[in-house]
């Protein structure tokens, strides 16, 4: 795909004076541009073995089927595009899912309010999106407890201030307090006052898909959505090989109106798909074939990225594992397979099963998040926030790995090999026996030379005694009360804020509550 191709298309300028005033007055937050890979991707599988799942994947979809339940519509779509439709089941002939896949874009910009905080999915980058889809939330001082409006501000606030994260995300936790069917206007509304980075659309229900749509129209502008991507949303596929109403309706309005989609199987292994590496491979890529040609079917050319939710099992407990060998395994292979179908990759996070943000979920994470870096991921949600098997969003982990998501940035940008960075005369200068500390080339770089964390502790013994003792925990609930205490909200129209909270009160008083 030509780089034309996944430029924006210029947005008329409006606001007015106040607009302009507001962005003059504005105080920027620094965020970090979308990570552009200068280092290899790690592969596990040979061109053989690859060859021997795409063909096992293609005799999954022609002789097995995935089921299209309660979307006669679908049905009829993908009769007339060519395949057996039996009840529910729809079988797929070899080729023709990845034939219609081949429309989809390889990459595309996300569009943000902001334009420096636009995103290219896709290609060599990685954009990094927070936690999506908890119910509780758990901070030091309040321990676990139901999510509530307030928490999400918060994280979306959390978010914004924070430098290596390039996205919004969507759900970032589930606001109980709301009812269900009207919660996602508050989150959408948040997204886009809180914040000026790009954010994700509701999936859960086409309704509400169908109101991210006209939200977007009201922010951006409607004829600016229909020609440019302005969200990316999460559709996930019922594993093993079901496709349901809801989430198929969700992808259907976000196709029509070109905005991203990620079809992504929900893998459990052992539980939603085989044990075995190579039979969840096949899986996850049959249902990925059928979802992406869904969408082309629905718009050709509609933005769409290949997905996979990875975890094993305890086979004792039946709990989800993180940080496995086999996840990464899986990970890693889907993502050859994702660069096989010219497809962008979404995948891995900071996974982890522990209930506190502990020793063990800081192992489990950092095999999840080093994990996606190295298997070509180009969408990474979750990448922040997430404990107890994706049960809980925490604000002292959401901040621990939004710090550590820097280290994915320094690590991608690869080995400087520069006359600089070779550092001949630094080495003639000391000689035998000498140090670095004070030659003319540390002098020149030491500000720049070493990725710095801005939580972790390395101070000396007793001065850490002194300051209290404090592990990282303590350090982050300190660190997210600085944050939040020194959040300045991005400057918006006032035209169109007002325009966004009237569509979210209309909305709302036209509906009873429900809270199932």
């Amino acid at each position: 795909m030509s780089e034309a191709a996944t430029k924006p298309t210029r947005r008329a300028r409006g606001g007015g004076g106040a607009a302009r005033r507001a962005e003059r007055t504005a105080v920027s937050v620094e965020t970090a541009k979308y990570i552009e890979r200068n280092i290899p991707n790690y592969e596990v599988l040979d061109d053989a073995a690859l060859e021997v799942i795409e063909a096992n994947a293609e005799t999954v979809l022609a002789e097995i089927g995935v089921a299209f339940v309660d979307n006669p519509e679908a049905l009829e779509r993908w009769k007339a595009a060519g395949a057996e439709v039996e009840g529910e089941r729809v079988r797929i002939p070899r080729g023709l899912a990845r034939k219609l896949c081949s429309t989809a874009p390889s990459q595309y910009t996300q569009c943000a309010r902001n334009p420096e905080r636009n995103v290219v999915v896709g290609g060599k980058n990685l954009v990094l999106a927070p936690v999506y889809g908890p119910p509780f939330v758990r901070d030091a001082e309040g321990g676990r407890r139901y999510a509530t409006m307030t928490d999400f501000e918060k994280f979306v606030k959390l978010g914004y201030m924070s430098k290596w994260l390039h996205h919004s995300g969507g759900t970032v936790c589930e606001p109980t307090d709301v009812p269900v069917n009207k919660r996602h206007l508050d989150m959408l509304l948040a997204h886009m006052t809180l914040s000026d980075k790009p954010f994700m659309g509701s999936v859960t229900e086409p309704s509400r898909a169908q109101d991210s749509i006209d939200m977007c129209n009201i922010l951006f502008g409607e004829e600016f959505v229909q020609q440019n991507t302005v969200m990316t949303s999460l559709i996930n596929i019922n594993s093993p090989m079901t496709f349901d109403s809801i989430m198929m309706g969700a992808l259907e309005v976000f196709a029509e109106n070109n905005q991203a989609s990620i079809i992504s199987p929900f893998i459990v292994g052992g539980a939603m798909a085989p044990v075995s590496v190579a039979g969840t491979l096949t899986q996850v890529l049959a249902e990925v074939l059928a979802g992406v040609a869904y969408s082309q079917i629905v718009r050709p050319g509609s933005p769409v990225v290949m997905g996979t939710m990875v975890t094993s099992i305890d086979m004792n407990s039946g709990a989800p594992t993180f940080g496995t060998p086999e996840t990464s395994h899986i990970t890693y292979g889907a993502g050859q397979l994702a660069r096989r179908l010219g497809l962008p990759y979404r995948s891995a996070g900071s996974f982890c099963g522990s209930k506190l943000p502990d020793a063990q979920a800081a192992y489990e994470t950092a095999n999840s998040l080093n994990m996606g870096l190295l298997s070509g991921v180009n969408f990474m949600l979750h990448s922040c926030g997430w404990l107890e098997g994706g049960l809980v969003a925490s604000f002292e982990k959401f901040v621990m790995d939004a710090d550590q998501l820097g280290t994915l940035h320094h690590f991608a940008a690869g080995v400087d090999m520069s006359e600089n960075a070779q550092a001949m005369g630094a080495i003639a200068e000391v000689g035998p026996g000498g140090h670095y500390l004070g030659c003319q080339h540390t002098q020149d770089n030491f500000k720049t030379a070493f990725w710095r964390s801005d939580l972790l502790d390395y101070k000396p013994y007793e001065t850490w005694e002194e300051e209290g003792a404090r592990d990282t925990q303590a350090l982050a609930s300190l660190r997210v009360q600085k944050m939040i205490d020194t959040y300045q909200q991005p400057a918006l129209d006032p035209e169109i804020e007002a325009r966004l909270r009237a569509y979210v009160a209309d909305k709302k008083a036209s509906m009873p509550d429900a809270f199932i």
